[in-house]
């Protein structure tokens, strides 16, 4: 049996005939009034994993956005999606672990997928989040599905920065592998992170600064990064960081996206700008929204009344130059308000730089990989992340509760007699 350093994959088990319940996030944009999809890409992402385990009996598990969402709805439409995009029946049950769920189970010939309810439906799913999988192992949805299957296959990467019942509750009671996606997952953004190839240049924008300073964070203390190069919110914030008054309207905003963690953040980012000078790299220029028009200011003339909603042109050609000489890359968020056309720029042509550097890419998931694959770029990186949330947390050496239970499986399970 060959198997991966700290944990198994597909690779390492017989499934053929077998029962496995697979999860796996099917968590997709859709209309709420009519359940229509609005993007497929998540349930795509599966289908290696899933064609892959055509010979077995399949139980999948998935959730849908989370309580009080207007989004959070039944797993009717997903299983259409699947079936059509997996060019086999996928049958949904609006069951998940009542007596029509088992017997459904039970009743499952080699080739079938049954898709079972909404996860998050049921209490425990998200009561139980973040407790020890000692405890979930207990929990009623794990001790009614495990005894049912050999096999469980963790392909939720997206979600593997939650420990919910349903991602990590099965560790103590079968053995347990990553699928085809997770293992995709673990092994390039874990290429990058541990690549000796420099320069290393990691490009954080967008609104989510709190992440992406814990990101930078992580980087800059562990020697993985030379160059940060910041847009969006997180400039902003470093900028605001290293002195510059950025104005009211952008620093308002930073305020209260951050709430009380404000203080905390700030004084992180002045740690970095401190400790970390020549690795945290600042906008020269940026773009104003004057009444819906473009208008490009330097730095040194700040502050201003209006929105910052770009980077500007020096700051584009300067950035491209640093992407330019890169061997590694890591990109996570766009430069500016890059949805609409008057500010997309800034991220259009940073994006462009990355995809045409000679290094080796990863795209971080999100508004990120949306907006490679509308320019067309994503075929030229070398990994488009399918986890917005988990990415940024791997990346911030963050707790991984669905990557931890792995490891936790495959040192239990490493020499058990297997099924």
């Amino acid at each position: 049996m060959t198997m991966s350093p700290d944990f198994f994959t597909i690779s390492d088990f017989s499934l053929a005939g077998k029962t496995v319940i697979v999860r796996v996030d099917y968590n997709s944009p859709i209309n709420p009034e009519t359940g229509e999809f609005l993007d497929d890409t998540r349930v795509r992402s599966h289908l290696p994993t899933l064609q892959e385990l055509r010979h077995s009996k399949v139980v999948i598990l998935a959730h849908q956005s989370r309580p009080g969402k207007s989004d959070y709805t039944p797993l009717a439409q997903h299983a259409k999606v699947a079936s059509r995009l997996l060019k086999h029946e996928v049958t949904y049950i609006d069951d998940l672990l009542g007596s029509k769920a088992k017997e459904a189970i039970r009743n499952l010939n080699e080739g079938d997928y049954l898709l079972l309810e909404n996860t998050r439906f049921y209490a425990e799913e998200v009561i139980m989040d973040e407790t020890p999988f000692e405890k979930q192992a207990k929990c009623r949805l794990v001790k009614g599905l495990a005894p049912l299957a050999q096999y469980f296959i963790n392909d939720a990467f997206a979600a593997a920065h939650r420990g919910q019942p349903s991602i990590t509750g099965f560790t103590h009671l079968m053995p347990c592998a990553a699928g085809r996606l997770m293992e995709r997952e673990l092994v390039c953004l874990g290429k990058a992170l541990q690549s000796k190839e420099k320069p290393r240049v990691v490009v954080l924008g967008g609104a989510k600064f709190d992440d992406s300073v814990a990101v930078a964070d992580n980087m800059l203390k562990n020697g993985i990064v030379d160059k940060i190069l910041t847009g969006g919110a997180v400039a902003n914030f470093y900028l605001h960081a290293a002195g510059v008054d950025i104005g009211a309207p952008a620093l308002d905003f930073l305020r209260k996206e951050a709430k009380d963690k404000y203080d905390d953040l700030l004084a992180k980012a002045r740690h970095h700008l401190k400790d970390f000078k020549d690795h945290v790299v600042m906008p020269t220029d940026v773009a104003l929204n004057e009444d819906g028009k473009r208008k490009d200011i330097k730095i040194s003339e700040l502050p201003t009344k209006y929105n910052i909603n770009d980077i500007g042109v020096d700051t584009v050609y300067h950035y491209g130059q640093e992407l330019a000489k890169a061997a590694t890359v890591i990109v996570n968020g766009p430069m500016g308000v890059f949805e609409v056309d008057e500010f997309a720029m800034g991220t259009e042509e940073v994006f462009k730089a990355v995809a045409e550097s000679k290094g080796y890419k990863v795209v971080g998931g999100g508004h990120t990989s949306a907006t490679f694959e509308s320019m067309g770029l994503s075929k030229k990186v070398d990994h488009v992340s399918s986890g917005g949330g988990a990415c940024l947390t791997f990346l911030a050496g963050g707790a991984m509760p669905g990557i931890d239970s792995l490891i936790v499986n495959r040192k239990k399970f490493a020499n058990a007699k297997l099924p």
